[in-house]
């Protein structure tokens, strides 16, 4: 009986699911809709394969398998290099920060739909990317790294067709203005073909990422807002604040419960 009761692991046992439960579904979280995800299924297909081959004794097979197993580990920090960085800068993220960061976040929002709204009245050309999860570090390396605290006039400036860097795109970060005139990827295959290069950028990156890319046309001075792939164009600045509020709600809740409220209370009109 002593033995027995010994044995008996139900404590241990269950903090260790629940702990193993977590890490998984944290890690789900962050690679969802990056490219991390696809790749996560190719290696997951890679094993499916390797276990097929084992059982049917395909003996080739197995050994070309196990070949590319062996330097799995190599391969997998490579591949998710910027998805291991950003859940490590998670893990060592203290609520009072995330609520900050937030704070930043939601006053960015208001900032760039203040400032799309010049660009369209203007008819001044440009696309605004706020990125989410998936890390652009990459794309912020090869363009103007700034570090500046998003505005209305910051960005106003930036697309001045008198400005060097007015081409590209500018990446925002948690409230921050990381770089100017970033190249994004341009998407070939488009729902509307008349769509330019802009668009296509914007389209482009939310394919391949879960940021969020505003876009103003300069022929016709339109506001556009592409998320996932997909472009919706002719947004006025109220749609475009209620489009991007929604797509930041997922972050807003359980981290900062007035934000709400503070958004609503910051809310100006769009006017200078």
């Amino acid at each position: 009986m002593l033995q027995t009761l010994q044995e008996f692991r139900f404590p241990q046992d269950l903090i260790d699911i629940l702990v193993v439960s977590f890490i998984i579904y944290r890690v789900l979280i962050i690679i969802k809709g990056t490219r991390a995800l696809r790749m996560a299924v190719g290696i997951a297909m890679l094993l499916v394969v390797l276990v097929a081959s084992k059982e049917l004794g395909l003996y080739t097979l197995d050994w070309i398998v196990t070949s590319f197993w062996s330097q799995i580990v190599l391969a997998l920090i490579i591949l998710f290099a910027p998805e291991i960085r950003r859940a490590l800068a998670q893990f060592g993220r203290n609520p009072f920060t995330r609520m900050m960061s937030v704070a930043a976040e939601s006053k960015s929002i208001d900032e760039v739909v203040r400032a799309a709204t010049a660009m369209s009245s203007q008819r001044v050309g440009g696309i605004i990317v706020i990125e989410r999860e998936t890390d652009l570090a990459d794309i912020v390396e090869v363009g103007t790294q700034l570090d500046a605290v998003v505005s209305r006039n910051t960005l106003l400036a930036i697309f001045n067709t008198q400005s060097p860097i007015h081409d590209g795109a500018v990446i925002i970060h948690q409230g921050r203005i990381l770089a100017a005139g970033c190249f994004l990827p341009i998407a070939l295959h488009v729902q509307d073909p008349s769509l330019g290069t802009r668009h296509r950028a914007a389209v482009g990156l939310t394919e391949e990422t879960d940021a969020v890319a505003v876009v103003v046309s300069e022929e016709t001075g339109r506001v556009g807002l592409a998320v996932g792939g997909q472009l919706t164009m002719g947004l006025e600045g109220p749609q475009l604040r209620n489009e991007l509020a929604a797509r930041f709600a997922g972050a807003d809740q359980g981290a900062a419960p007035w934000l709400p409220w503070l958004r609503a209370g910051r809310a100006r009109p769009e006017g200078k």
